[in-house]
């Protein structure tokens, strides 16, 4: 079962409101009220700073409502924590990598909804996105860009070709992985030139590949892993919509692999390219 955190918050933020206004237009008028009408009887002022006395749950809402209220905000239209779940990426981003991700990249949207409200930009070539998966929106994945709207896309004998324009590729060596990416240790290193955007990718030797030609549609963009022999990604399912766009992410600030005995300090700051 996947929370929506973003869902939650909001259910969250709706109760906690709700209960401030209702106190702050009815209840506390009421309380003053019955207050009032104890001191004039003289009761004694205990019983007075009772009647008063906030209920903890108004005091609760009153605390949360304002802190729920900005982490929303900062989460629905400026940035969103994520956390890299598999090697997909490699060796761009790592299992275990936390990332930043620009919410107002490719537009404001309203929370929950999802309903884009202002258009800010588009996804460039070489972009690094989240976004929803088409197959089961209430998954989060991260891929690269490498097709817009209109570009034939195709990929023969491990090459990616842009329009019919092959993508250039530089041998940088067999890679060496680390913790949990350690079994890609081996690999072919390159550094791709993705139409002017450099990047690194895997390839494994000896593994069948996803051949094939490709047509984005408009709207859509066609996304594939740095792992290119290890990715679930648009050669399999299709393109994206432009609908499930979530951001660009742009920055690792935090990596934990158990596997690889914990934090890797030196991820930490790198800019997501």
């Amino acid at each position: 079962m996947n929370l929506d955190f973003q869902a939650l918050m909001a259910l969250v933020l709706l109760v906690t409101g709700v209960i401030w206004g209702l106190d702050a237009w009815l209840w506390a008028p009421r309380r003053r009220a019955a207050a009032a009408a104890l001191q004039q009887q003289q009761l004694g002022e205990d019983v007075v700073q009772k009647a008063i006395r906030v209920p903890v749950y108004v005091e609760w809402s009153r605390s949360f409502f304002p802190i729920i209220l900005v982490v929303l905000a900062l989460r629905s239209f400026v940035v969103e924590p994520f956390r890299i779940p598999s090697a997909s990426m490699m060796p761009s981003l790592l299992v275990g990598d936390f990332i930043l991700v620009n919410k107002y990249a490719y537009g404001l949207r309203l929370p929950v909804t999802e309903t884009r409200i202002l258009e800010t930009g588009e996804p460039q070539r070489g972009d690094v996105i989240v976004f929803r998966y088409p197959e089961n929106p209430s998954l989060d994945y991260i891929k690269r860009v490498v097709g817009l709207p209109g570009d034939r896309i195709s990929y023969y004998n491990r090459v990616l070709y842009v329009n019919g324009e092959p993508m250039p590729q530089q041998v940088i060596g067999e890679y060496v992985g680390i913790g949990a990416g350690a079994n890609a240790t081996g690999w072919s290193h390159r550094r791709e030139n993705l139409g002017g955007v450099e990047h690194q990718i895997l390839l494994r030797p000896g593994r069948s590949m996803l051949e094939g030609d490709y047509i984005v549609p408009e709207g859509n963009y066609f996304v594939m892993g740095d792992n290119r022999d290890n990715s679930n990604d648009s050669r399999v399912w299709g393109t994206v919509p432009e609908a499930n766009l979530v951001g660009r992410a742009f920055m690792i600030w935090m990596n934990w692999d158990a596997a690889g005995g914990g934090v890797d300090w030196g991820r930490l700051g790198t800019m997501i390219h």
